[in-house]
């Protein structure tokens, strides 16, 4: 399945190794707070270090305008990480020239090296190809094991492949597998369940589906769109008024394979305490919105899950950051996590909710990558991966 080289198919004793890792984390005061992406990435670090090589790591992180920002810097990262390996991590401040070209030299095989923030320069969202040149320069051979951002075609993740010899580390070989596998041979039933707010984000992924999986379970923001388009009053729901038409053409394309709730929670306003009640799915009284989905449509997509051979989930179900409008969020995290399929959930607030569920365990694979999932769904290429060697 999966034919890209990966690091058991080269050498790396006595070589410096360039790793892209995705170590795009959320900070607050200087501290990571959550550093699941950054645990992901071990197994491909500790491989190289156990095997001989030096490992240079690099990373974008959040999206610095124009140039450096102390706000942005990969500082608080590296001392993270420090921590995590229970082993010093060199700091280098800028991830070309000749801080970064310094650091990389004096690098001695079992030690690791954090650069600055890919994305201080303007050039590595542009793909530059002669910044990407002096990041190869650094060391002997790439490694992407940064699946979050393999939809991305930047100097980090695809220019600097064409300079060095460039496999896949074991994070990105496991994401492609689940994922891959799931779009190409998935167990069946298969059944998809999309949520989130927008159908325009997900349009490519909705029609891809509909050609691959047995049911598409609908809820979260997008499916008010879906209901104005079947002519329904949506009061003062949140709905995608520029994706009506899309709505319209994939409901009428859809036969029974989209299912999309039949109660909703409404509420009187956006508001952690707002009032709220339980109706069928219909036009909305004035000044109330949709905030979930009701528990006879938790049931009824339970029941469907239950069956499932293998289940991809992309998005919440409604606003669950707010404890009121979770449960139908949650009721479908316990569904997935008690159904005996292969279960794979992607995207960032779909995985938090899984998190805040306590039910990470009983998923099969929680994907590190949002957009980069989402591609996948919708069965184009990603960039990072295409630019590695092949088997």
């Amino acid at each position: 399945m999966f034919n890209k080289k990966t690091l058991k198919d080269i050498d790396v004793k006595g070589k410096r190794v360039l790793v892209r890792v995705d170590y795009n984390v959320p900070t607050k005061d200087g501290k990571v707070t959550d550093d699941t992406r950054m645990r992901a990435a071990m197994p491909t670090v500790n491989y190289l270090l156990d095997h001989g090589a030096a490992v240079i790591l690099f990373s974008h992180l959040g999206r610095p305008k124009g140039g450096p920002d102390p706000k942005y810097s990969m500082k608080p990262v590296a001392e993270h990480l420090q921590s995590l390996m229970g082993k010093p991590v060199a700091f280098a401040d800028d991830c070309v020239g000749p801080a970064a070209e310094a650091a990389a030299k004096s690098l001695k095989s079992g030690q690791v090296l954090l650069l600055e923030n890919t994305r201080f320069h303007p050039e590595e969202e542009k793909n530059d190809l002669e910044l990407a040149k002096k990041m190869a320069a650094l060391a002997d051979i790439y490694v992407n094991d940064a699946f979050g951002s393999a939809h991305r075609a930047h100097s980090s993740t695809e220019g600097v492949a064409r300079f060095l010899p460039a496999v896949a580390g074991f994070l990105m070989e496991k994401e492609i597998q689940y994922l891959g596998a799931a779009i190409a041979d998935p167990k069946r039933p298969f059944v998809a369940i999309l949520g989130g707010a927008k159908i325009s984000d997900k349009i490519g992924v909705i029609r891809n589906l509909l050609t691959k999986a047995d049911a598409i379970l609908i809820g979260g923001g997008m499916a008010n769109t879906f209901f104005k388009a079947q002519g329904y009053d949506l009061a003062d729901s949140l709905v995608e008024a520029e994706a009506l038409e899309t709505a319209r053409e994939i409901l009428a394309h859809a036969g029974t394979k989209l299912r999309l709730p039949i109660d909703v929670v409404i509420a009187d306003r956006f508001d952690a305490e707002a009032d709220s009640k339980t109706m069928p799915t219909g036009s909305i009284p004035a000044g109330w919105r949709i905030l979930d989905i009701g528990p006879e449509t938790i049931a009824s997509f339970g029941k469907v899950v239950a069956s499932a051979g293998t289940v991809v989930w992309n998005g919440p179900m409604g606003v669950f950051e707010f404890p009121k409008f979770a449960t139908g969020t949650f009721g479908v995290a316990k569904a997935v996590a008690d159904s005996h399929a292969v279960s794979i959930i992607g995207g960032g607030d779909s995985v938090a909710a899984v998190n805040a569920s306590g039910l990470e365990n009983k998923i099969t694979h929680i994907s590190t990558g949002g957009g980069a999932s989402l591609e996948m769904l919708e069965g184009l290429v990603l960039p990072g991966l295409s630019a590695l060697q092949d088997k």
